[in-house]
């Protein structure tokens, strides 16, 4: 999974109508809105056993994989913000298609939908590390009694 565009492949961005370039954006809102929920799980999960950990190289690992997370929040934030206002710019345009340069318009469509897909990929890799680092803390801090 090394390539995580929505868009098929091609000038897909170029030829389509507005209304399914809006819906396209609809669903990133949608995405972007449950890995912010997914990442203060996440960031959760790690203070909940920052709490227990002894071994000063696991709270070293443990702090940095929180940065990370405390990283791709403030990431998420920005283009949750950039999508919105995005989507206001594409209602603008199915009201108006002569306000705007078009083709400048899809071209920072593109943009965001690349950044959107280096999010995910950063969000996903992260989230894997919280879950190697909890689940090899549970079982080198001997903390199996907490679950």
């Amino acid at each position: 999974m090394e390539n995580y565009r929505i868009r098929p492949k091609g000038d897909y961005i170029q030829q389509t109508d507005w209304n399914e370039l809006f819906v396209l954006t609809k669903h990133w809102k949608s995405d972007l809105m449950f890995y912010k929920q997914d990442l203060d799980f996440l960031h959760g999960l790690l203070k909940k056993y920052f709490i227990w950990i002894t071994k000063e190289e696991n709270l070293d690992v443990v702090k940095e994989i929180g940065k990370g997370i405390l990283n791709d929040k403030k990431t998420g934030d920005i283009l949750l913000q950039r999508v919105e206002e995005h989507l206001t710019h594409i209602a603008q345009t199915i009201e108006d298609p002569f306000k705007y340069d078009t083709r400048l318009f899809r071209k920072e469509h593109q943009q965001l939908e690349d950044d959107i897909a280096a999010y995910y990929k950063t969000v996903r890799q992260n989230r894997k590390k919280v879950f190697a680092i909890t689940s090899y803390i549970v079982d080198s801090e001997s903390l199996q009694h907490l679950l």
